[in-house]
């Protein structure tokens, strides 16, 4: 063709005497141009192509490609994991159906348009059954969220309230209303009265003290337990369900007095 003109460069251009095969771990890249006689300037071709294997990932501008790594299989589901060729089975409507081939359970399973789950792996022989599994999760995701729901509502915590055997008045009464507090929420409290070198002198006042402050609180709580022996005095009051539940109810709206109707005839 009349003013066609090419342009050829090969990766290898220097080992043309002895060419070798490009290795499968990079890419090569060649190109080479067309250009149309001078007549028809504005039109200009460029062709590109690579060879070469993929296996470098993302070096070499991404011309690679990565193999994408499998998900992993839910123990549960993984069938190929139980060796033994028989298995008990239960089906869909939580029937026992009893001992099968694994085969004739994997085939139930497939009938019921279901999943079959392992239950108990360990058991001779392995325990499957026959369930819709995404479901299944999906409900015992649920009931573990009420749990935790349920066990932070019921959970009960140990606040603890120091004071010095001659604590005065004011902090007497802001650790009193916090004791109060905690005991309405439904926690324990555990009032500590420590003993530091010769206020060992002082036990009957720190004992006072305790006798004291749990009459205060009076029936918002009971004792569950107390020591007077050692330096770290203390006594541990429960709250009182009775008395704390009757204090977290709103109170009861009054009725409003309705005004008395009168009627005039003519």
């Amino acid at each position: 063709m009349a003013g066609l003109s090419s342009t050829f460069q090969h990766p290898f251009k220097s080992q043309l005497s002895n060419p070798i095969k490009p290795s499968p771990l990079h890419i090569h890249t060649f190109s080479f141009r067309i250009r149309t006689p001078t007549t028809y300037p504005s039109i200009s071709t460029t062709i590109s192509a690579r060879y070469g294997g993929g296996g470098g990932g993302g070096g070499g501008g991404g011309g690679g490609y990565s193999k994408r790594s499998k998900p992993p299989v839910d123990e549960a589901l993984d069938i190929s994991s139980i060796k033994s060729d028989t298995v008990r089975l239960i089906d869909e409507e939580q029937k026992m159906v009893g001992l099968v081939s694994k085969a004739q359970a994997f085939q139930m399973a497939e009938d019921a348009e279901l999943d079959l789950v392992i239950l108990s792996p360990d058991a001779d022989p392995p325990v499957l059954r026959i369930m819709d599994y995404n479901k299944y999760k999906y409900e015992q995701q649920r009931k573990k969220k009420e749990q935790q729901k349920k066990s932070l509502a019921t959970r009960v915590d140990l606040k603890e309230l120091k004071m010095g055997y001659n604590i005065d008045v004011h902090d007497y009464s802001v650790r009193l209303r916090a004791a109060q507090r905690f005991l309405k929420d439904g926690d324990k409290v555990k009032v500590i009265v420590s003993l530091k070198g010769r206020e060992n002198e002082f036990r009957n006042n720190a004992i006072e003290l305790l006798r004291r402050f749990q009459n205060d609180v009076g029936e918002l709580a009971t004792e569950e337990a107390k020591s007077f022996r050692d330096r770290n005095m203390f006594i541990v009051m429960i709250p009182n369900k009775a008395i704390t539940q009757k204090a977290q109810e709103p109170p009861k709206k009054k009725d409003t007095p309705v005004e008395n109707e009168v009627s005039a005839s003519v």
